[in-house]
């Protein structure tokens, strides 16, 4: 005997595997519909280029980055395009060594940062009650302290090893990841689908996992790039402070401390430096505003606008 399906439910399967493929690409849509806006383009150009120069800077670096090449705070010449540091180094040698590392770190803090305030974030707005009470009031201690102190306590008790740099700097995004998260996760809980799979008994980790965090990708992919943003210019700051890489190694952070009494004599040794950390900073902030946008519907153009608000709601409300 054959079992009679409704024509509903063919249909409602049939629509399921598309939905899906639209709610785990949608992310993918939004970041190519800000790279084509124009603010978008010039963020993502400028972020790009940065990136490029310290990925292939230690390649294409004239000399080594540890080398003594001529006087100190020698001024630019045919040889030296940017003239000697304070002990005689190429300065464009050093610029070039000395960016991968500082984006590696950012990086890694940025994910550690977002993974943590996320997690914290979604399990205080689904779990609530005291779960909730207790993340939130941890969040708003944290928060007490502005970051860039709250990392330089965390390494001058435990000393400035990169590793530490990166959990401090990643541990002091988390606050505000988490109440951006919780805020949006407080509506995306309430919707049907959610409420859907709780009556079928998901565990709660694996309905925030597969059902909660999947509609959350706007805001994640906004809280990235701020906090990637942030911690550029932490990172940068505490490498002048000395709490990142130590002498002689290449830093921009580092350089600019370096190099700051020989301003007189080659400020292109704290200039070119402090230039591309403010061009990186800018870049990245720039494209996040514009992703930004395209998820709150500012920037898409209006036949894009009409397509995603006729499909989202479905993908949005499918269980």
């Amino acid at each position: 005997m054959t079992a009679h399906v409704p024509r509903d439910a063919l249909s409602a399967r049939t629509d399921a595997v598309p939905t899906a493929r639209l709610r785990r690409h949608h992310w993918l849509a939004t970041l190519s519909q800000a790279a084509r806006t124009g603010r978008g383009a010039v963020g993502l150009g400028l972020a790009i280029s940065i990136i490029a120069l310290a990925a292939v800077g230690p390649l294409i670096a004239p000399y080594s980055a540890t080398q003594f090449v001529g006087l100190p705070f020698a001024r630019p010449s045919a040889h030296f395009w940017f003239g000697t540091d304070t002990l005689g180094r190429d300065v464009l040698s050093r610029v070039l060594d000395g960016g991968w590392v500082l984006l590696i770190m950012a990086a890694c803090a940025t994910a550690f940062g977002v993974i943590v305030g996320g997690a914290c974030g979604v399990s205080a707005a689904y779990l609530r009650g005291r779960v909730d009470a207790i993340i939130m009031r941890t969040v708003d201690v944290i928060l007490a302290f502005p970051q860039l102190v709250f990392a330089l306590l965390l390494v001058s008790i435990a000393g400035p090893q990169l590793w530490l740099i990166v959990v401090a700097v990643g541990f002091s995004h988390a606050p505000q990841v988490a109440r951006v998260l919780r805020s949006a996760t407080l509506d995306v809980s309430e919707r049907e689908f959610v409420k859907a799979v709780e009556m079928q008994g998901v565990r709660p980790a694996n309905l925030m996992i597969k059902e909660i965090v999947p509609n959350l990708i706007a805001p994640l992919m906004v809280e990235a790039g701020l906090r990637l943003t942030y911690s550029i210019v932490i990172m940068a700051g505490l490498s002048f402070l000395e709490f990142g890489q130590s002498p002689p190694a290449p830093n921009w952070g580092l350089m600019i401390n370096e190099n700051r009494i020989g301003l007189a004599s080659n400020p292109w040794a704290v200039l070119v430096p402090a230039l591309l950390i403010a061009l990186l900073t800018i870049g990245t902030n720039t494209f996040t505003d514009a992703v930004a946008g395209v998820a709150i519907g500012v920037d898409r153009k209006p036949a894009e606008a009409a397509l995603i608000d006729d499909v989202m709601p479905h993908a949005v409300d499918a269980p």
